[in-house]
């Protein structure tokens, strides 16, 4: 019976989505590859890295182009231009954010991630005001950055100069930034709630960067109905879950109004004020959602920059020399390595853009990955090339094309705070040892692993030798 539901619910999916195309062939949509019914344009889609996928077929077609991921209408925007004039220029039509069913079935449908319209704007409002007022950017951050960093040192010492997999090492020490912001607080390095709570934030990553992962997103009607790992994800996920919420209820049981210590102490001051508001988005599920999203981006994302930095170093221990020898501010996107997450918007209403249509319902995909490998902006965009980012003169340049971070009303709430840590352990690592790896430079494949929702790279083992 459970069978023949899914074949009934399939064909009438590839039956609303026929449909879908023929009702669409009046508006002048941007040309794409011709979908199969159901799979749409799945098959000419690399699972492991998409956006080369994408970039290949926009040669053909154009940097403007319509695929249709399984049932799913996406236009993909590739290069500089048309995700500048997408972001920047016409910022309020591409600011909604695509459905994620991964996410949603993860949170709900609420926090600030996935959210759009008033919700969104009170909650990435408060949230930017709130991580400012607790130092973000600003002296105040930097001293419990460089006061996390004596942990990491101490950590990377006492590896004896043995090979050592750099990823938890980075993950504990990004992730107690975010634990002070949040919950006032840090956790030792060897805290067994801390270790796990570590542990479900990457495989959760990782899961949702693999084929399986990116399938469920697209089929998750489907997928919630046959076995695999994604249930494991989910069952992991709710423990993330509850840690979030026991931290929450210590802090009830402990709340000033007056003086507010962390980052979940301001969310319940304001969710008390406007207790009576129907509007308000502040209530506890958006809490405990925008929590998950601050640990998620805030951990992994800048934890996974710093092994890509690593990897490349220790690939060219040239540039690793002379960064050693002349350490400044520059050296932060010298080594930012060119890989971003997948930002997916969505057409809330028909948009015009760039002389065609995208009609309401269409997913949107601004190539970030595509301005970063940009060859008219980059003299060599699929090369480690500090030079992309000084003059004539060996002084720093920026370059607009730098959107790691994402540009217009949905750029990263954490730009400033991801700098500062990115730049200021790199600089600590960098002053304490000199980084190598077992097999050489050569024997590091700075290909990621996995290439779609993030860029994760493969798991590597090096070894800290003390100046």
């Amino acid at each position: 019976m459970e069978v023949f539901s899914t074949l009934v619910l399939v064909c009438l999916v590839a039956a609303l989505l026929a449909y879908a195309w023929r009702g669409k062939r009046g508006v002048r949509l941007p040309p794409g590859p011709t979908p199969l019914p159901l799979l749409g344009n799945l098959l000419q889609v690399d699972k492991r890295a998409p956006f080369k996928s994408f970039l290949k077929l926009s040669e053909r077609y154009g940097p403007v182009l319509t695929m249709y991921i399984g049932p799913q209408r996406t236009v993909v925007l590739v290069g500089y231009e048309v995700v500048k004039e997408a972001l920047l220029d016409q910022g309020d039509d591409f600011s909604a954010r695509a459905p994620f069913p991964f996410l949603h079935r993860v949170v709900r449908g609420h926090g600030l991630a996935i959210s759009n319209g008033e919700p969104w704007r009170q909650l990435r409002r408060f949230t930017l005001t709130t991580l400012r007022d607790f130092g973000m950017g600003r002296r105040r951050m930097e001293e419990w950055i460089r006061e996390e960093s004596k942990y990491l040192m101490d950590s990377m010492t006492n590896t004896h100069s043995a090979p050592f997999d750099p990823a938890p090492f980075l993950s504990r020490t990004v992730s107690n930034v975010i634990c002070a912001l949040v919950f006032g607080r840090r956790f030792e390095y060897e805290d067994h709630s801390f270790l796990r709570l570590l542990e479900i934030i990457s495989e959760t990553l990782r899961f949702t960067s693999s084929p399986w992962g990116q399938m469920y997103n697209v089929f998750p009607w489907l997928m919630e109905r046959l076995p695999g790992s994604h249930h494991s994800t989910f069952a992991r996920v709710d423990k993330l879950g509850e840690f979030v919420k026991e931290r929450i209820q210590e802090h009830k049981a402990t709340l000033s109004s007056d003086c507010p210590r962390d980052y979940i102490d301001c969310f319940l001051i304001r969710l008390n004020k406007e207790s009576d508001n129907p509007e308000t988005a502040f209530n506890d599920n958006n809490m405990v959602a925008t929590l998950f999203n601050l640990f998620l981006a805030g951990t992994e994302t800048t934890s996974t920059t710093l092994r890509y930095a690593l990897m490349m170093l220790i690939k060219n221990p040239k540039i690793q020399e002379r960064v050693q020898l002349e350490i400044d501010t520059r050296v932060l996107d010298l080594l930012l390595p060119h890989y971003s997450v997948f930002p997916k918007g969505y057409a809330t209403k028909d948009i015009t853009f760039k002389g065609y249509t995208i009609p309401k319902g269409t997913v949107i995909l601004p190539m970030l990955h595509s301005v970063l490998r940009d060859e008219k902006q980059w003299a060599t965009p699929w090369a480690f090339n500090p030079g992309h980012f000084l003059d004539e003169n060996d002084n720093f340049k920026k370059s607009p094309a730098f959107m790691v971070f994402s540009a217009g009303k949905r750029s990263c709430v954490g730009e400033s705070l991801a700098r500062m840590e990115i730049f200021l352990f790199l600089v600590s690592m960098l002053q304490h040892f000199t980084f190598t790896c077992p097999g050489g430079p050569e024997s590091l494949d700075s290909t990621p692993e996995f290439s779609s929702f993030a860029s994760l790279p493969h798991r590597f083992k090096l070894i800290a030798t003390p100046h």
